[in-house]
């Protein structure tokens, strides 16, 4: 006879007579039906996985650090530094003398370091801006982050030679030139105005080859063009990108608007082969041949800026 040890605490399964652990649902079905109530099987519906939706990618010359928060504090930033700065020195360079109007726009004109150096020390403060937020804060490469990388083209058929961006931009200077030969100019636009001073010229055309196509393509193409082509789309943030370098140099040009239309179409295809190559470099290269060779015409034409009228 085989013993068996009892678990006088261990219950019977009522549904079978036998002894044993006895399974949750039955012992619910055993005290519902002590209670006299009725418990049936409760089935719990699946939760259906909603697929997830994949996040959209960005080639890498797309992929940026900054939003349109960010824009927008730098686009506040950015003009009361230039009111700030040209208000201290206008203070520290202010005449002594009562002026006109127009006496104090030539006399400010006349000051390189009114004309020239405020725009300098503006520079210097926007990209101090962007190096702080982009670079100390953030952690990334400062120039890599704006688009700078090695001439590696996106596409097959644009060239990897520097040379060929550096002619272009040559090329697009003539071609420019030629379409505004027969253009009637306004007189005493800001910048004819400004040539009449030969140390501020001579000043200026050294910003325009050293300075204006290193700031201007980090601002335009390597910040405003990858954060408008993540919002709208490459081809409008060309378009877009374009017309507002046009418009940035709408006051030199005293909003002749034909020119204005000029140096917009300058600047979709300045913008338009940084999309085609992926990287800044390629649009600068372009930048600084265009405004070398105008630098060039204009000392070969003036006699380095002695042939021009002198104000009084």
């Amino acid at each position: 006879m085989i013993l068996r040890e009892e678990n006088p605490f261990e219950p019977r399964d009522p549904a079978s007579g036998t002894e044993g652990p006895v399974s949750e649902p039955a012992a619910a079905g055993a005290q519902a039906a002590h209670d006299g109530t009725y418990v049936g099987t409760v089935e719990v519906p699946s939760v259906q996985q909603t697929p997830a939706v994949p996040a959209k990618v960005y080639p890498e010359d797309l992929q940026i650090s900054w939003s349109w928060v960010h824009f927008i504090v730098f686009g506040l930033f950015g003009f009361l530094s230039l009111v700030v700065i040209q208000g201290v020195l206008l203070v520290i360079y202010a005449p002594h003398q009562k002026m006109t109007q127009k006496q104090l726009e030539e006399y400010m004109i006349g000051k390189p370091q009114l004309a020239i150096g405020s725009l300098l020390i503006w520079y210097a403060t926007i990209f101090f801006f962007l190096y702080v937020t982009l670079s100390v804060l953030r952690g990334h490469p400062f120039w890599r982050t704006l688009g700078w990388r090695k001439l590696n083209p996106l596409h097959a058929e644009m060239p990897k030679n520097p040379v060929v961006y550096l002619l272009a931009g040559c090329g697009l200077s003539l071609f420019v030139a030629l379409l505004t030969a027969n253009m009637k100019a306004p007189e005493h636009t800001p910048i004819e105005e400004l040539f009449k001073f030969r140390q501020t010229a001579l000043l200026f055309v050294a910003m325009a080859v050293l300075v204006a196509p290193l700031v201007e393509e980090t601002l335009f193409r390597g910040y405003l063009y990858p954060m408008f082509a993540r919002s709208f789309g490459v081809v409008p943030s060309i378009l877009l990108t374009g017309v507002l370098f046009g418009f940035m140099h709408g006051a030199q040009l005293g909003w002749t608007w034909s020119l204005v239309a000029m140096l917009t179409l300058v600047g979709i295809i300045f913008t338009l082969v940084r999309a085609r190559t992926g990287t800044v470099f390629a649009s600068f290269l372009m930048h600084l041949g265009y405004n070398g060779l105008i630098s060039i015409a204009a000392l070969v034409s003036t006699h380095g800026f002695t042939k021009v009228p002198v104000a009084k």
